[in-house]
């Protein structure tokens, strides 16, 4: 009789294609299995649009936890807390409760978790604040002014602009002065005072204990980087990682990805370097390209089977793309053979083009497809502005993809503000802003007050000491009074939200004159707060994936069911329509003339024009006006776009409009 022996399971993993509750060869094509069958080492997976890329990586999730692998230590990597929330949800559903365990979520989110753990080796506490934009903004403009860089001869940078410098800087892992040399020429006379600003604004955010999205992931890469201990931690906690949507990662998150590697280097990149179109958020098109190089090997899968457009609009968006300088090679194809050629259109002038759109809509809809199935999109957003005068007076309802988020509003911003100080009373930020809030409280009032808690001569944690305070400012002491209240209260944090509300409704009644439309988003702040049992969890969502949509000025003034799509092309990626009308397919509008002076610039334009015709299932409508004179080049713009150069008759249908009259033979 053969002894039987106790064997410790390996923690990487051979896949057992025997017992596996999900058939994965049934039910993913070939190269989908390949790519989910797929264990050891690195891996790029390189997925045309449309192909189910996310597919793919819900079931090698859900293979690797049917490998058993700990699902603790699997690491997701996405773009949004919510794709990775629905590819957790997705892998519950078709395998089991496991799959929650998994450890998903953003760059950021992950980043912040970490910190949470160690910030304390980068001398901050670890109960830091995070800013977002319009903060970080802010505090710049403050040190801004007080480094009297506002008063200068020469022109100086906005705080937006400096913002943006900043962000670039990090993401992209350059110097300030190449940023400004790559991007912002005209300033380079100011690289000095830009530095110095620089070392002052990360000054700042040390000393007040603040991190602003970009110092989370540049503190994570100085602790995988710089701290070995910290870096085995995380390689013994996760032992395969798994990242989407590859080609829009930023250089500093591509270089976090290969220090969380390990020694294994058991990461999978998932991707489609011909969508990458974000590189004025410092997304890097050649982190993708360079992925397999950047590991001792690299196995590479290609999917190219799509599941969302006909074989003829294909053929077109294959073309487009095949002239792309970088790429790797692929031609997508379908099992839907069907389907309507793409029609190329010609229209005298921005008016007839217009026309034209409005005129197919209304056809569209006669033969049975709903407006939200049709989407127009543009290169930029003021390219639509004829058009929306037309669906107007079609009465055509309509919506447009852009405008403030949630978190963005002024009114929501302000509610923050209150519940960052009773987490850290240390975040001046936010104490300024509550403060100037106050009737008769300007800002030399405010930075009174603020170097007054700096310095802890007030503190509203514990007994509040008034001796301090200005006299006669009155609203100062009922807003310390009440946050004192509220801090030393055992409310929750729904609780908590609707008394600082209330607080607030008096002032944001002198500040807004439409407040009883905005008081529609606070009670919408106040029902997500009622999710949260701690103050720390909500702050962490709210700045990290915050929600996207404010209600006031979002509700439709008609009671229309529904809506045609108006959008960017860079707002539509990931969406799909069942037509899909791309609008001014001129050269000097798309591409751009700015666009043709690099080559990087030019194949990031001809990717956007790729996206864009590869949003539609059935029906394609490319469209572009002649004769229209450019004002900033002085030129009339009159031939089509570039990228239709290659698009024949035999794969796309081309038409020139012309008006008719029913009295025409």
């Amino acid at each position: 009789m053969k002894k039987i022996i106790l064997k410790k399971i390996d923690d990487t993993v051979s896949p057992n294609r025997i017992g596996y509750r999900i058939n994965y060869e049934a039910e993913l094509n070939q190269s989908q299995y390949e790519a989910v069958m797929h264990s050891n080492g690195a891996s790029l997976v390189v997925a045309g649009a449309g192909t189910g890329k996310t597919r793919t990586l819900i079931y090698r999730l859900a293979r690797l936890v049917e490998d058993r692998v700990p699902p603790e230590s699997i690491l997701l990597l996405t773009f949004t807390r919510k794709s990775a929330s629905e590819m957790l949800r997705r892998a519950s559903i078709m395998l089991d409760g496991r799959c929650e365990r998994v450890s998903g979520g953003t760059f950021h989110s992950f980043a912040l978790f970490i910190l949470r753990q160690y910030a304390n080796l980068l001398s901050y506490d670890l109960s830091f604040n995070v800013i977002d934009q319009s903060d970080c903004e802010d505090t710049v403009n403050l040190l801004r002014s007080q480094l009297k860089l506002d008063k200068t001869r020469k022109r100086f940078p906005h705080k937006e602009t400096l913002a943006k410098i900043f962000n670039l800087s990090v993401n992209r892992q350059e110097t300030i002065e190449d940023v400004v040399v790559d991007d912002y020429p005209y300033f380079i006379d100011e690289i000095d005072k830009i530095n110095q600003l620089y070392r002052q604004y990360s000054e700042y955010k040390q000393r007040y204990n603040l991190m602003d999205y970009d110092d989370l992931l540049l503190n994570l890469y100085i602790l995988t980087k710089n701290y070995p201990q910290v870096q085995s931690e995380l390689h013994q906690r996760y032992k395969y990682i798994m990242v989407d949507e590859y080609q829009d990662t930023n250089r500093l998150q591509h270089d976090i990805v290969i220090n969380l590697a390990g020694p294994g280097e058991n990461v999978m990149a998932v991707g489609d370097e011909a969508q990458s179109i974000y590189s004025f958020r410092g997304a890097e098109f050649q982190n993708i390209m360079n992925f397999p190089k950047s590991f001792k090997e690299c196995s590479i899968f290609k999917i190219e089977e799509n599941y969302r457009s006909t074989q003829q609009i294909l053929d077109v968006t294959n073309k487009i793309i095949e002239s792309a300088v970088y790429s790797y090679r692929k031609e997508l194809f379908t099992r839907k053979k069907e389907g309507e050629l793409p029609k190329i259109i010609t229209a005298e002038n921005e008016r007839q083009q217009s026309l034209f759109i409005v005129q197919q809509i209304l056809e569209l809809r006669e033969e049975g497809i709903p407006l939200d199935d049709i989407a127009v999109l543009f290169r930029s957003g003021f390219l639509s502005f004829d058009l929306e005068i037309e669906l107007n007076r079609a009465n055509i309802p309509y919506k447009k993809f852009g405008g403030l988020k949630f978190i963005e509003t002024a009114h929501i911003k302000d509610l923050l503000a209150y519940f960052k100080i009773l987490f850290n009373p240390k975040d001046i930020i936010s104490w300024h802003r509550v403060l100037l809030l106050l009737d008769g409280v300007g800002p030399r009032t405010a930075t009174r007050i603020v170097d007054l808690i700096s310095e802890d001569k007030i503190n509203f944690k514990g007994n509040l000491n008034l001796s301090y305070l200005p006299k006669g400012k009155e609203e100062i002491e009922n807003l310390l009074s009440f946050l004192t209240d509220l801090n030393n209260t055992k409310l929750g944090l729904g609780e908590k939200a609707s008394a600082i509300s209330e607080y607030y409704k008096g002032l944001m009644k002198n500040k807004y004159d439409d407040w009883q439309r905005r008081w529609k988003d606070i009670e919408t702040f106040i029902a997500i707060t009622e999710r949260y049992k701690n103050v720390n969890d909500f702050l962490n969502d709210m700045t990290i994936e915050p929600p996207t949509e404010s209600v006031a000025g979002l509700e439709p003034e008609s009671h229309e069911e529904e809506f045609l799509n108006l959008s960017t092309i860079h707002s539509a990626k990931g969406l799909e329509w069942r037509a899909v009308f791309l609008i001014w397919a001129l050269e000097g509008r798309f591409p751009s003339a700015k666009s043709v002076e690099t080559v990087e610039s030019l194949e990031e334009e001809r990717r956007l024009f790729y996206v864009a015709c590869t949003r539609a299932k059935e029906r394609l409508y490319i469209t572009y006006p002649t004769n229209i004179y450019d004002r900033e080049s002085g030129v009339v713009l009159s031939k089509p776009s570039r990228f239709l150069e290659n698009v024949d008759e035999s794969i796309a249908e081309r038409y020139v409009l012309q008006e008719w009259s029913p009295d025409e033979n």
